[in-house]
């Protein structure tokens, strides 16, 4: 199945499905990987996705991509820091840190970083300490957050790995 059959039929599918299941439809991709094809579906939610998200959305997509040539078909999350593809995407991470990579070198640097300004116009544009930079979206491989853990973070994961009677989950006391 080509890629443009796959935009076709198979995303418009799998968008009611997700819509069905209160979940976000991220991206649908078919890949090559050694001698296997993965067809891939990437699902969200705003709180996150859980492994028995994928789980019910991989046994209900099935019989709706039984005619992709796949060998394995993969739901999962897009991760945290998930690619920028669409405009909402784009919209929705405005004013934050992303980093840009392109497919070709522009005065021999290919990764960018800066402020997330936004898309318009099939143009990226993001502000770096030497001023705005625009990039033609054809010409960026991938475009994605830039994921800044600070101690704060840690801490806050450290706290609420306690529980009520303050043992730590992994059975250290505090």
């Amino acid at each position: 199945m080509a890629q443009s059959d796959l935009t076709r039929v198979v995303e418009p599918a799998c968008e009611k499905l997700a819509a069905q299941q209160n979940v976000e439809l991220v991206d649908v991709e078919l890949c090559r990987e050694g001698a296997s094809r993965y067809l891939r579906i990437y699902i969200d939610k705003p709180d996150g996705i859980t492994l028995n998200d994928c789980e019910t959305y991989h046994r209900a997509v099935m019989p709706l991509v039984e005619r992709v040539d796949y060998d394995f078909l993969e739901v999962c999350s897009p991760g945290i820091d998930r690619p920028l593809k669409k405009q909402k995407d784009f919209d929705k991470h405005a004013g934050d840190l992303v980093e840009v990579h392109l497919y070709r070198p522009i005065d021999k640097c290919k990764r960018f970083e800066g402020e997330l300004i936004g898309l318009e116009d099939g143009q990226v544009a993001i502000r770096t300490a030497a001023g705005e930079m625009r990039f033609a979206l054809k010409d960026i491989s991938v475009c994605k957050p830039v994921i800044v853990i600070t101690e704060e973070d840690l801490e806050a994961g450290e706290e609420d790995a306690m529980d009520e009677e303050g043992v730590a989950s992994d059975g250290r006391e505090e």
